[in-house]
């Protein structure tokens, strides 16, 4: 069965843990601060904050651009429910607003009526769902018209520009995962990205206890730090990044063409987006989608469903015979998210596909056409 992910270490991540473990620093040391400096210029950004994964990451991210419990952060419904959960971990509640039918990111529309209607909300969560940027410029006139921050999640956008820039470098700050399944990895990690000087030292602060230097501690934190063994990793996949994007985009390319032949639709790419293609993400006919992945089985290809219960949804949140006493969270009318998490089925792009695999995937998506109900 070809998978639908398949993280790609060698030889220099090797060598990089074993230059790791020979120097004895295993933890929060020097090679995490290179990786820092590392991935904030390939954001092109001034500062970079490194975390134990994305969620941490996001959480740091929220306490340091000053979001309160009891405040408000409108996001979206249809992401890894990681993204609402940090807004509870930092004691703040999520308003969700619905998405693009055709992006499926957020849709600044939506956010700008849960604005106009909410004047709780302190601040906004896009993510760049699936390796494509979120219109980051309409993001930016709300933040600045209503007074609030503006987070973006980039935990699935490594490589992915807007703009002809990098995701990151649009918002206030920017959390990335490295989890295996990623454009790159760290094992596991995250990575929060800024401008702002004041908002990364925060952040340092955050996931280091509140430290300041030695056993001096300001403000109440966490150990969210990422190892050194995890920054060595990061190290090496970093520089292998540009070229893994690049595989996944000729890999889109040559699934776009088999989606043409299909009864499926293809993932767009907008004018100014440029396409990481974290996942490829087809959208199938109402009622069919069980019918696909079981076609696509059939022919020896994984796929699967990114995300089938918006987070709204969740028990978590709306509760359940399971959770008594959900989450407080806001908003929830979301059709357009809903609908989609009931017909989007992700399948095979990622840079270690062999050519005969490709070719697999390829022939596979073809085939669906007239073998669904």
């Amino acid at each position: 069965m070809i998978p639908i992910a398949r993280p790609r270490l060698g030889p220099t991540e090797r060598d990089r843990l074993l230059a790791v473990l020979d120097s004895g620093y295993l933890a929060d040391g020097p090679e995490v601060r290179e990786f820092e400096t590392n991935f904030a210029d390939y954001c092109g950004t001034a500062h970079g904050v490194a975390a134990s994964n994305g969620t941490t990451a996001l959480h740091a991210a929220l306490v340091a651009l000053g979001v309160d419990p009891g405040d408000r952060v409108v996001t979206t419904p249809f992401s890894f429910v990681a993204t609402a959960s940090a807004i509870s971990h930092a004691g703040a509640e999520p308003v969700f607003a619905d998405v693009d039918p055709l992006t499926y990111n957020l849709d600044p529309h939506a956010v700008e009526s849960a604005l106009r209607a909410d004047p709780d909300i302190t601040a906004i969560l896009p993510v760049h769902l699936y390796g494509l940027a979120c219109p980051m410029d309409h993001f930016r006139e709300l933040a600045d018209e209503y007074d609030c921050a503006l987070l973006a999640d980039a935990a699935q956008a490594h490589g992915a520009t807007y703009r002809g820039t990098p995701v990151g470098s649009h918002a206030d700050a920017a959390c990335f995962s490295f989890y295996p399944t990623k454009n790159m990895t760290t094992g596991e990690g995250g990575m929060i990205v800024t401008d702002d000087s004041a908002v990364a030292e925060r952040a340092r602060r955050f996931v280091d206890h509140g430290r300041t230097e030695g056993y001096e501690h300001v403000s109440l934190g966490h150990n969210f730090r990422l190892s050194s063994l995890g920054a060595a990793l990061g190290n090496a996949q970093l520089d292998k990044l540009p070229a893994f994007v690049g595989t996944r985009r000729d890999n889109a390319a040559r699934l776009d063409e088999a989606v043409a032949e299909s009864d499926l639709r293809a993932p767009v790419e907008p004018p100014h987006r440029e396409h990481a293609y974290h996942q490829y993400t087809v959208r199938c006919p109402p009622g069919d989608r069980d019918a696909v992945a079981d076609a696509l089985e059939s022919r020896g290809v994984a796929s699967r469903v990114y995300y089938p219960t918006p987070i709204h949804r969740q028990p978590l949140y709306a509760g359940g015979p399971s959770v008594a006493d959900p989450l407080p969270s806001h908003g929830g009318d979301c059709p357009v998210a809903e609908q989609a998490a009931e017909e989007v089925l992700s399948i095979p792009v990622h840079p270690g596909l062999t050519d005969e695999e490709l070719a697999t995937v390829a022939d596979a998506v073809a085939s669906i056409r007239g073998v669904i109900a």
